[in-house]
């Protein structure tokens, strides 16, 4: 990714992490691996643990830990009616600026 990519990224990925919590419940690495799935293979884990912590104190998501075979207990989030919010508001201002910028791509004379 390039450093404009990856400067892009960090407004949206509180949007990206919540839309994978409305697939299904999920703990730190399990969305880390579904990003790295969709192509987002440089975001750092530590990146989404950050995350995780500040949308889970932002009242977005409800945690529960799961016990594991491997270690401690496992924090998995899921998407709570906060949450759900404030992903429906983020879907809404994507569609509002990916229009707008569709709109100035496609008037951009030197394509």
């Amino acid at each position: 990714m390039g450093k404009q990519l990856t400067e892009m990224l960090k407004g949206t990925l509180e949007g990206i992490v919540l839309a994978i919590l409305a697939v299904r419940p999920a703990y730190g690495y399990e969305i880390t691996a579904r990003l790295r799935e969709q192509g987002f293979v440089e975001i750092a884990e530590g990146t989404i643990y950050a995350l995780l912590v500040r949308i889970e104190q932002r009242g977005l998501v409800d945690v529960e830990r799961v016990t594991s075979e491997k270690g401690p207990p496992r924090k998995v989030y899921s998407l709570n009616t906060e949450g759900r919010a404030a992903l429906d508001e983020f879907w809404a201002n994507w569609d509002f600026l990916a229009e707008r910028i569709g709109q100035l791509h496609e008037g951009d004379s030197r394509r």
